[in-house]
């Protein structure tokens, strides 16, 4: 009877005790304090790849003269993923054949007279999209508008030229790019006896190389 007294007094003290060594212990300390070794990473840096250099062949119809072949290259810049900057530069040779049949001599010194240009564009990805090629692959693709300023030497005559067109454009892997576009150059031009505006339709396939 002695012990049982005993015990039961021991376990009464224990039962008693715990709150009071609860209320020790702060309530925003955690049991187990981890010791986390921490270290400073260095995070991979990507190529944003914003700029895009390419080549570009087509034909280049001059008002009056006819079409001929054009190539070019081109140099862009991404600004966001519906802006982009580019400036161009072409070059095509004009001919006035048709001219030499009613007018002795024609019009130019030569036959043939080269027409080249520079411009410097604004775009827009109007319609961006998707195409698949089989079951399993899609390409990214977009239909875009643009326009600018430049200036066109013809006949030694260097004329302002405004253009507007619009392309279309796919994405060949993570760097290159196919693109089609068809543009309309606006100048003014004197040499049938009258300074006229003018223009000149052009339509290319080109390749670009995003860096």
């Amino acid at each position: 009877m002695r012990r049982t007294l005993t015990a039961l007094l021991l376990s009464t003290t224990a039962l008693t005790a715990l709150p009071v060594l609860a209320q020790t212990r702060p309530a925003d300390e955690p049991p187990i304090v981890p010791e986390v070794e921490r270290r400073e990473l260095r995070l991979p840096r990507f190529p944003s790849r914003d700029f895009e250099v390419g080549a570009f062949v087509g034909t280049y119809a001059t008002e009056n003269f006819g079409a001929s072949a054009v190539y070019g290259l081109r140099l862009g810049y991404h600004l966001t993923e519906d802006w982009f900057f580019e400036g161009t530069f072409g070059s095509t040779q004009v001919s006035d054949a048709s001219f030499r049949q009613i007018l002795p001599g024609g019009i130019f010194t030569s036959e043939k007279e080269r027409l080249s240009y520079y411009s410097v564009s604004a775009g827009y990805n109007l319609l961006p999209g998707e195409v698949f090629l089989g079951s399993r692959q899609a390409r990214a693709t977009a239909i875009y508008l643009v326009g600018g300023v430049g200036s066109t030497d013809f006949a030694g005559q260097k004329r302002q030229t405004f253009h507007v067109g619009f392309g279309w454009r796919i994405l060949l892997g993570d760097r290159g790019a196919l693109r089609v576009d068809l543009r309309d150059h606006i100048f003014s031009l004197d040499l049938l006896g009258q300074n006229q505006s003018t223009q000149n339709l052009e339509a290319s396939v080109g390749f670009g190389f995003h860096f």
